[in-house]
Formats: structure tokens, sequence, C-alpha cells
């Protein structure tokens, strides 16, 4: 068991978080809260005290994943630019950032595999996928190439899944043209 004394609530949490994502890329999302606690090196009544079941411990991954990905975007987000596809540019940049990044995004689309099997988790990224299709809407780009720009990012990122990440060279090329093509939307409006 590790050792527990000087260790903040926030990083039991954290240390529980990660544990369970590992052991939930291994095993699935039958695994054992003991066997995420040991992983953790925490008690099993320390995992309890921050997520009371397993369901909770699962719906809190997908929502970190959720976030995390949406922080990812509002980092891609260009404070100079205010005009419409602003929103769709940062999701292209963030999502071919993330295909870069070869065995995390493998790992990370492991993971969501097993979470996605859990329904509260499938309400959740139902939620998720409603709340983006909402906020690209919003973005002012004509609903086939915001369509067309947003499926061809969505698409690269799931890539590693399979092993057939793009080097970098053609996720340049890929950025390059999805950009672009939202830049002729907007002055094809203008």
């Amino acid at each position: 068991m590790g050792r527990t004394a000087g260790r903040s609530p926030e990083d039991t949490r954290r240390l529980v978080l990660d544990a369970a994502a590992e052991v939930i890329r291994a095993h699935g999302v039958a695994a054992s809260l003991d066997v995420v606690a040991r992983r953790a090196g925490v008690s099993k009544g320390g995992l309890l005290y921050h997520f009371p079941s397993k369901d909770a411990l699962v719906v809190a991954l997908a929502e970190e994943m959720n976030e995390a990905f949406r922080a990812a975007v509002r980092a891609h987000l260009d404070p100079d630019d205010a005009g419409p596809g602003r929103l769709t540019r940062a999701f292209v940049r963030a999502s071919l950032a993330e295909a870069a990044e070869d065995h995390e995004a493998r790992e990370r689309i492991a993971l969501t595999a097993h979470l996605i099997t859990v329904p509260a988790v499938a309400r959740l990224a139902q939620e998720d996928t409603a709340w983006w299709e909402r906020e690209l809407a919003a973005d002012g780009l004509p609903v086939e190439v915001q369509a067309v720009v947003v499926a061809a990012a969505d698409g690269v990122s799931g890539a590693p899944l399979w092993g057939a990440t793009p080097d970098r060279e053609r996720l340049d090329l890929l950025r390059t043209r999805l950009l672009a093509m939202i830049d002729e939307a907007v002055g094809a409006r203008g």
C-alpha cells in the first residue's frame, strides 16, 4: 500500500483516476475496484471516499476526458481570431495535435472503447456530442463545410486505433487544407 501521509485529497483522487484508466484499458470496465485501489496504492475505502461506486469512477474518467479535449480546443483558439470558423479551426488543430501523439491516442481510444459500454457514459457522450454540435453550429460556417471539416478531423484522430497515424508531413498537409477550406468558406460568405 502506498504512503498516504501528506497526500492531498486532490492527489489521491488523481492517483485513483490514473490507476483506473490503466486498469480499465488493460482489463475492461469489469475490473474490480479492489484492483484499481491496489494499483493506486490506496485502500478500497479511500477509493470509495472519492468515488462512491464503480459507475461514479467510470463517469468521472469520461468527464475528465471530455473536459481534456475541450481544454485542448480552448488552448488552440487563436486570440487574434474573432471571425467565423474560429472554434472549428481550433477543433481541427486540437484534433490533429492529438492524432500526432500516436501512443497516447491509442491509449485514449482504447479507454474510450471500454468506457462507452457503460450506459451512463454513453449518455454523457451523447450530451457531449450535442454540446459540440451546438457550439460548432454557432461558429458561422456553412453546414456542409463544417460537417466535412469536423468529420475529417474526427476521422484522423481515430486513425491511431488501427495503427494508421499519418506522419507529421501528412498531418501538416491535412491541417493546412482543412483550415483553408474554412477560410475559403468564410471568404465565399463575405
